[in-house]
């Protein structure tokens, strides 16, 4: 007995670290540090201008004529409200060949679509308004002019007019497309200084243009290309259309601009990035 007490006292002796000789637990394993998600950044906003005099909206033409030659095709995808029987008797108001033609030869662009041709073709618009080749900007909802005497299209009254910029992007939202620009283009390009005080309060940056490509009813896709292509200078805004009824040639007139345009050091662009040049040089 005496000589197993000497050997558990001589076996504490050895193990002095173990607490009163009791079993050793092993050390416990470093825990990992917990993983930290980074947050994913706010979406920046869009580039806009600055309201205009006596809080109008602003009025955008063209980007700076500076060395680095970006163009921004833009195409305008008319419908106006009280076009739906026509559409329902088979006419076809949108360009899916256009669209295709695009995607084709990887060409960014601006569409210009009213909340009408959304309603009409939201599968079309969602398409466009997910592809990050494109952007999709407001054309009103009933594609009636914000002037009198606009190329004989019906006249939106002024106390309506902000209204039917946002029923656009209602109708943009409920065809599923995420995040339309800020920028709207007034029907056949009419605006005032009523107009423009009317659409401030929505926040957007009319958006016009300093190239008439002639597409609209145009049938000679060559004449459409050589308008373009004579009129483009460095931060041009081209207007063209896509809607297949009043504007059959413009898939070819794109097929045939798109690269000489490229030949000639061209870099196409949608609006927002000559509008955010052009902000950053005021």
């Amino acid at each position: 007995m005496i000589t197993v007490l000497l050997r558990v006292t001589a076996v504490c002796a050895l193990g002095g670290a173990l607490a009163a000789c009791g079993t050793a637990q092993p050390p416990e394993a470093p825990r990992p540090a917990a993983s930290v998600v980074p947050a994913s950044p706010a979406p920046a906003r869009p580039p806009t201008l600055a309201p205009g005099p006596a809080g109008l909206a602003p009025v955008f033409e063209n980007g700076p004529r500076t060395p680095d030659r970006t163009v921004a095709l833009t195409f305008d995808a008319d419908m106006t409200a009280d076009q739906g029987p026509r559409a329902a008797a088979g006419e076809r108001f949108d360009n899916p060949r256009l669209i295709a033609a695009l995607r084709e030869l990887k060409v960014p662009a601006t569409v210009f679509m009213t909340g009408r041709w959304a309603e009409e073709y939201p599968d079309q618009a969602r398409s466009i308004g997910r592809d990050p080749l494109f952007e999709v900007a407001n054309h009103s909802y009933s594609h009636h002019a914000f002037t009198g005497d606009c190329y004989g299209l019906p006249t939106v009254p002024a106390h309506r007019m902000r209204t039917d910029v946002e029923r656009a992007y209602a109708a943009f939202r409920a065809a599923g497309v995420p995040d339309a620009k800020p920028y709207f283009r007034f029907p056949g390009g009419c605006y005032d200084q009523r107009a423009l005080r009317a659409i401030a309060a929505t926040g957007v940056t009319a958006v016009q243009w300093d190239v008439v490509s002639g597409d609209a009813f145009a049938t000679d896709a060559d004449a459409v290309a050589r308008q373009i292509l004579d009129g483009v200078r460095p931060g041009s805004v081209v207007v063209l259309h896509c809607t297949r009824s009043a504007a059959p040639a413009t898939e070819r007139a794109v097929r045939a601009v798109v690269p000489e345009l490229r030949r000639q050091g061209y870099r196409l662009v949608k609006v927002s990035e000559l509008i955010g040049a052009a902000a950053a040089r005021r």
